[in-house]
This record gives C-alpha cells, sequence and structure tokens, in this order.
C-alpha cells in the first residue's frame, strides 16, 4: 500500500461536504444498511473472554513466513488458509489467475474467498492481503502486513465458531477475503499492485448475483479491510466518512464499551485506537478497484504506518500481543454487532411470524 497524504479535521459540515462533491466515492448502489445490533454488557463481556493467545499464536506461526507470490511457502500459507476454512464447513472460493509481473515474470495468484452462507443476498466482507513483500536476496516476513490481520480473521471465526452457526441460514452473513498480490514486485504503480483485488473486482463487477439484484459486487454491504496491523499503539481513522461512518463509530463505541468494562489490557484511553476524526488520505490499498465500484470500505489500517513498514524488522518482535488481543476483541463484537443487525432481525421476525401463522 502506499499513502499519499494526510489530513485530518474534525468539521462535520466540511467533511460531509467534501463527501458529497466525491459522489463517485460514496455511491450506495441503492443498498439496504444494516445496523448493528446494539450490544448489552453481558455480550461484550463474554464475546470478549473469547481470547486465547496460544490460539492465535498457533494460528499465526502457520502464516509468519516469506510469502511471495510463487513461491514454495507462499503455496503452503495458502494451502493453510483453505484448509483452516473448509474444515470448518466455509464455502471456499478459489480465484485463480495467472500474470506477468516485473522482475519474476509469470506468476499464478489465487484470492481465497470464504462465505459462511453461500446462498446469502448480501455480506459483512473482512478482507486482507496474505502476499508478502518481494525484496531480493532477502527473507521478508511481514507480521503487520499482513500476516497478523490474516491470523486475526481466522481466529475470530474460531473463537465465534458456535456464536456464527446462525449465520449459515440469513440473508446478511459473513464472508471472508483473501487477496494475493497486493505487494508491488519493483515500483508501486496501477499495473503493479493489488493484482488480486484488480482481478477479484474486475470478475465481480461483470458476474451476476443470483440470490440478489445486481452484480456479486453488489452482494457486499460493506468492506472492512484489514492491514498493518500488530504493532503496538496503532491509530486508526475514518477514512471514509459519509458512505460507512456509522460503522466506524461502531468501532469507536466498543472500544469504548469494553474499555468501561475492563475488557482491554495495557490499554490507556488517551491512547485509543479508533480517532473520532475523519481522514483525508489517499492510502492506496485493495479496496481502490471496490471503492471505485461503489463498495463502501471500512479501511482499518494503521495511520502513521508502523515504524517497521517494508523492513526486515517486520517480524514476530514487532508485534504487541495486548494490543493484538485488543483489536481481536474489538473486531469480534463488531462482526457480531453487525450480523445481529437490524436486517436479519427483520428476518427472524418474518419467519417467527410465519411459523405462528402455520401453528394456528
Amino acid at each position: 500500500m502506499e499513502l499519499k497524504y494526510l489530513s485530518l479535521s474534525a468539521n462535520a459540515v466540511y467533511i460531509m461536504g467534501f463527501f458529497l462533491l466525491n459522489s463517485s466515492v460514496c455511491g450506495e448502489r441503492n443498498r439496504i444498511f444494516n445496523d448493528p445490533q446494539q450490544i448489552g454488557d453481558a455480550d461484550l463481556v463474554t464475546w470478549s473472554g473469547l481470547s486465547n493467545e496460544d490460539r492465535f499464536k498457533d494460528i499465526l506461526s502457520h502464516i509468519l513466513k516469506p510469502r511471495v507470490v510463487g513461491t514454495k511457502t507462499h503455496k503452503e500459507v495458502q494451502n493453510y488458509i483453505i484448509d483452516f476454512l473448509e474444515k470448518r464447513n466455509w464455502s471456499v472460493e478459489k480465484d485463480a489467475f495467472t500474470e506477468r509481473v516485473p522482475i519474476l515474470g509469470k506468476r499464478n495468484f489465487m484470492n481465497i474467498v470464504a462465505r459462511l452462507n453461500p446462498r446469502a443476498s448480501r455480506y459483512l466482507a473482512v478482507a486482507c492481503h496474505y502476499d508478502s513483500k518481494y525484496f531480493k536476496d532477502q527473507d521478508f516476513l511481514g507480521a503487520t502486513d499482513s500476516a497478523v490481520p490474516c491470523a486475526m480473521m481466522l481466529d475470530m471465526i474460531e473463537s465465534l465458531h458456535s456464536r456464527i452457526e446462525p449465520f449459515r441460514s440469513s440473508s446478511v452473513s459473513l464472508m471472508l477475503i483473501f487477496f494475493d498480490g497486493e505487494e508491488a514486485f519493483k515500483e508501486w504503480g496501477p499495473r503493479d499492485s493489488i493484482y488480486g483485488a484488480r482481478h477479484l473486482a474486475s470478475k465481480w463487477k461483470d458476474t451476476h448475483n443470483p440470490l440478489g439484484n445486481g452484480s456479486q459486487m453488489d452482494s457486499v454491504d460493506v468492506m472492512m479491510l484489514l492491514d498493518l496491523l500488530g504493532a503496538p499503539n496503532p491509530t486508526f481513522y475514518d477514512y471514509y466518512g459519509f458512505s460507512t461512518t456509522q460503522y466506524f463509530r461502531k468501532l469507536c463505541d466498543i472500544e469504548d464499551s469494553l474499555h468501561e468494562l475492563s475488557q482491554l489490557s495495557q490499554y490507556s484511553p488517551t491512547e485509543r485506537y479508533f480517532m473520532r476524526l475523519t481522514s483525508r488520505s489517499h492510502i492506496e490499498d485493495d479496496h481502490l478497484p471496490f471503492i471505485k465500484n461503489e463498495v463502501p470500505i471500512l479501511h482499518v489500517i494503521a495511520s502513521p504506518f508502523p515504524e517497521v513498514w517494508h523492513k526486515m524488522e517486520d517480524n514476530y518482535s514487532a508485534l504487541d500481543f495486548a494490543t493484538i488481543d485488543n483489536l481481536n476483541k474489538i473486531f469480534r463484537v463488531f462482526t457480531m454487532s453487525y450480523l445481529n443487525g437490524s436486517e436479519n432481525q427483520k428476518e427472524q421476525r418474518r419467519l417467527e411470524q410465519l411459523g405462528s401463522n402455520t401453528d394456528l
């Protein structure tokens, strides 16, 4: 990913004007927004209590290795992610393609798309990239970039295993996307970067969604893209105010609530993670071809970037596991809040009404 510029504002009128003027960024394709459920204290404590550091570290150990596209270890990580998902009965789509890249020539890529309910008409998509950057004669691990986000996503579904079972049959369900080829091989640019994201977006926008209106692209209610996570003291901003502000504010609220309930460790509210500010930064990442197709984006990327970004020091020693666990708790609660949101609640009430009418 590349960072072009960063400016912040707490002025809601100014920011709203900016996004209204840039309607191509926040077009909604007539999406019905799924309002996240308000979570009670008991559920907050229960869901945050599902952490297991040993489990997380075990998952991470299978991913934290060089993952340059086309290498043996890249294939090992790819297979691990697929096996992990299939063993838990997720529907896995393998979006494979071949493309010629600078320096290394022809490479085989594969995006991994997993759906909890493959027959759902709409999804919360949680995404990251699983490849690591190429360096000549050096093995780059990319712990924050993005081994930890991959492990976070797998750990989330493992920790919530029994609690997300009801959403195997709901109309709004959960999707995980592991993009391949996010990193540039020579120099970041429109043709040497986000290979997998560009391929998947092109495929989806031209593929009809058989279970809903429009294309496969339209089935994504919101995409939460995770990147550069795992270092201590990260800060996150609302990069796409207006279209996803309600979801970013939900992350802020969850962080506050977990702190008030003493569920966050080694945490200071004066150094909070999710800032109640809108940023007009231009960070180039896997979301670009999707936001161009009007998919609402929740970009959870540390800003400023971690000090170890694209350095050999981006390894296990760069990680702060208290921070990782705190973020895991926030993402876990957000996901459950979304899946239990207004649209699935309406569906549940409709089914209950049908059942009661049948009993008459």
